[in-house]
């Protein structure tokens, strides 16, 4: 069994296209129309074109509604949705920060991890580790 797509809920399909390819750096891997203005819209790591694709998954009005409530209770409770792996938390966060990314959480060393948290403006905390 493997992990080939995994999705995040987005408020707005487009906005996440331009945050996640412009400020993280991943890449458009599908665009695939759905109708009602919906998208099969995936991006990738530009490191691992072939890796496991994370679904911009639209989130509107027209969509289920406790999606929608449990996308906003992770939020308010400052809580992540997902984590990314980077190599190095500290200069991944000081070039995220000179793009405008806002943090929620600064680089914090537990010991066995150092993690950071960044609001991606599409309703989602996110976690950025890395693994010593």
């Amino acid at each position: 069994m493997k992990i080939r797509v995994t999705g995040i809920l987005v408020k707005d399909q487009e906005s996440a296209l331009k945050f996640y390819t412009e400020k993280l750096g991943f890449v458009k891997k599908r665009d695939i129309p759905l109708g009602n203005g919906d998208r099969w819209l995936t991006v990738v790591s530009k490191e691992e074109k072939d890796g496991t694709e994370l679904l911009l998954e639209p989130l509107s009005e027209n969509h289920f509604k406790p999606a929608q409530t449990y996308q906003e209770a992770l939020f308010d409770a400052g809580l992540p949705c997902t984590q990314f792996y980077v190599e190095n938390v500290q200069e991944e966060y000081e070039r995220l920060i000179n793009l405008g990314v806002e943090f929620s959480v600064e680089p914090t060393d537990i010991g066995t991890t150092i993690f950071a948290i960044f609001n991606d403006t599409c309703g989602n905390n996110i976690q950025i580790v890395d693994y010593e």
